[in-house]
This record gives structure tokens, sequence and C-alpha cells, in this order.
């Protein structure tokens, strides 16, 4: 984790692309923890709420058809700071929506500025990794989760303080600008060779389908966490105000320690056994969480995301090594796939909560982990070096 992080920190370009990675995630994890809050203003129920939701997926979507042109005219550095910057401002109209129409408008906005800059991203880095040789997807990824950490926990301490969380998205909207301004510049240049020479192929869904299958899984049930947590300790484990926002906290940051650990154990086990680890340890996560007691699920959540913290990358490192697979592709289909499941999840998940209660929907990620589990068997453990 030390050298990884190091290395990071000392090429400007490293640095500047995992902090594209702290800031997606900075501004979904603000998101979260004024769900509740946005759920209350509309006076919707969970199944409004999911619907709602479903407009990000509709444009994360889009995106996965669309990306892969967008970076090919444009480059992909230019994307990934495009897409940023739409990205930081766009996370402001949720919270000025004045209905339920405006509400599902700009969760669509959202979802596609989001998509791209998810794809860009891990494009980047694929190129990255590819050209200087080096091994730094995990630890991206582990900037992601980092990023949820600090808004959900810093968010949460400051919620019961804050009368409106317009307020606070601004501010977070204006942090987010300034500081991306000082490492747009180390980025903007890349380019991908890959991505530029060929056109996106569906006809590569069949020898990615089983990574595929597992990243919507997984992707999706984040982001149910990402979406949901903080409702399930509200309504189920009946916990305080103070500690609705934890839930997603100790995820992102169980999330982000063993995605920093990642990129070593890989090296050493490979990706196959941390996928089929990294599962079990998410089964046994939700069994915590539907004990209910906000302590013990909060640990739960916790415990997801540790099992969860290497899988998504790993899922990539074998996709890019697919047999007669363009890497680049690989990525983009695994990665606008993932974060397809990552919008969609809770979009099921509302729908079920409505139908049934939240803890049947937690029953339903614990499924979603166990089929990522037996799919897992399947795979090739092609990184191992």
């Amino acid at each position: 984790m030390i050298k990884t992080l190091q290395l990071i920190f000392s090429n400007r370009k490293y640095v500047s692309i995992s902090m594209c990675f702290l800031t997606l995630n900075i501004l979904f994890g603000t998101w979260a923890i004024y769900i509740p809050a946005i759920k209350k203003k509309f006076a919707i129920d969970e199944g409004q709420l999911g619907f709602a939701v479903l407009f990000l997926g509709i444009g994360t979507f889009l995106m996965l058809i669309f990306a892969h042109k967008i970076i090919k005219k444009i480059h992909a550095g230019r994307s990934m700071a495009l897409s940023i910057f739409m990205l930081i401002l766009s996370f402001s109209l949720p919270f000025l929506a004045t209905d339920y129409f405006w509400l599902c408008a700009s969760l669509f906005m959202i979802g596609i500025t989001s998509g791209l800059a998810d794809i860009s991203m891990n494009t980047v880095v694929t190129e990255i990794e590819k050209t200087d040789g080096i091994h730094i997807m995990s630890a991206n990824h582990g900037f992601f989760s980092l990023g949820g950490m600090i808004s959900a926990g810093i968010g949460s301490l400051f919620m019961p303080m804050v009368e409106n969380p317009l307020y606070h998205m601004l501010v977070v909207i204006l942090i987010m600008i300034v500081f991306n301004l000082f490492f747009v510049s180390n980025y903007y240049p890349i380019s991908s060779n890959e991505v530029e020479k060929n056109s996106f192929n569906f006809n590569y869904l069949k020898p990615l389908s089983v990574i595929i299958l597992i990243g919507f899984f997984i992707m999706a049930s984040e982001g149910a966490i990402v979406d949901w947590s903080a409702l399930y300790l509200e309504k189920i484990s009946l916990a305080e105000n103070s500690l609705i926002g934890f839930g997603y906290t100790a995820f992102s940051f169980a999330m982000a320690f063993g995605r920093f650990l990642g990129d070593g154990v890989s090296k050493k086990y490979g990706s196959k056994r941390l996928i089929s680890f990294g599962s079990v340890i998410g089964i046994l996560g939700f069994g915590l969480v539907l004990l209910v007691h906000p302590i013990v699920a909060i640990i739960g959540f916790g415990i997801v995301g540790l099992g969860f913290s290497v899988i998504v990358p790993e899922l990539f490192r074998i996709g890019g090594k697919v047999p007669n697979v363009e890497a680049s592709q690989g990525i983009s289909l695994i990665a606008g796939s993932g974060f397809f499941g990552f919008l969609i999840g809770p979009v099921l998940l509302g729908f079920l909560a409505k139908t049934y209660d939240l803890k049947i929907s937690m029953i339903a990620l614990l499924g979603f982990t166990l089929i990522s589990l037996l799919a897992s068997f399947s795979l090739k453990n092609r990184n191992k070096v």
C-alpha cells in the first residue's frame, strides 16, 4: 500500500487522476447523506425515489453507448476534464429542483456526466498502466472510496447544523471546482491510441459476459448502499440521526483501505481468488447488516466494503487481458456496465422497499453477492504474476 501511494504522490500526473476519482465520490457521498431530506422535500415514497434514480441509470446507459465516440473525438484526457467539471456543476441540480419532474431531469443529467467521467477516468488509467508499466488501478478506486468516506463522514457531522442541504452542496461544489483546477492540466493532454483507432463493439459482450455480470451485481450493491444505507439505518435500525450517515462512512473507509492494499495482494494471489474471497466477505457483512442493530449494521456495512473493495479493480485487470478483446474497449464496457449497475441498483431496491421493506432489499443485495461468488468460479486467473 505504501509503495503504491508513494508512486502516485511522486508524479503529478498520477496524483491528478487520483484526485478525480476522489472528487467523483465526494459528490456522490454528499448526495447520499441528503437522500432522506430529498425524499421528505418532495413528499415521495421509496418507489418514487427509485423511479427518479432510474434516470441516473438511463443517463449512464447513454454514455455506455456514446462515451467511446466522445473520447475518440476529443481524446481521453480532454473528455475526463470536461466531464469532471460538468459533473461537479450538475450536482447542484437535484437540490435546486422545485418539483418531481425537475428532480428526475437533474438526476438524468448527473447520469450522463458521471457515466462519461467514469469511463474516461478508467480509460486514462488503463492507458497510463500500459505506457508506464505500473499498477495503480486499484489504488485509484481506493481514492474513489476515500471520497465517499470523507463526504459522508464530514457531512454526517455537519448535517444537524445545516438548515438547507443546498447550502452544503454549493460549498462542496465550489471547493471541488477550485480543487480540480489545480490538477486538470496534468492529465488534459493524455490520449489513448487504442481508443482512437477502434470503434465501440458490443460483440465483446460475450467474452466479457461473466466479468460484466459480476461487475453489474457488485456495483449495483455498492450503489444501493450509497443511496439506501442511511434510510436503512433510519427506518429499520431506528438509529439516531447522528448515526445514519455512518453506514456509508464505514463502507467507504473499508473500501478505501482494501483498495490501497489491493495492487500488492493481487500480484501475490491473482484476481480470481481476490474476487471470490471478496464476495465471501461481502456475504458475511450483509449478514451483520440484516441483524438490524444500528452499531452491528454499521460494522456490517464496513465488512461489506472490505469485501467489495478489491472486486471491481480486479475485474478491470482481467477484462484488459481477455483474448481477442481490445483492452481499452474491454475496460470501457466493464466500466460503463458496472457504473450502470451502480446507478440502477438503488432503483431496484426502491421498488422492493416500496413493495416489501428495506430489509428485504438488503436480502436481495446478499443474493447479488452470492451470484457474484458463484460466477467468480468460472473466471480465469489471467493476471497472477
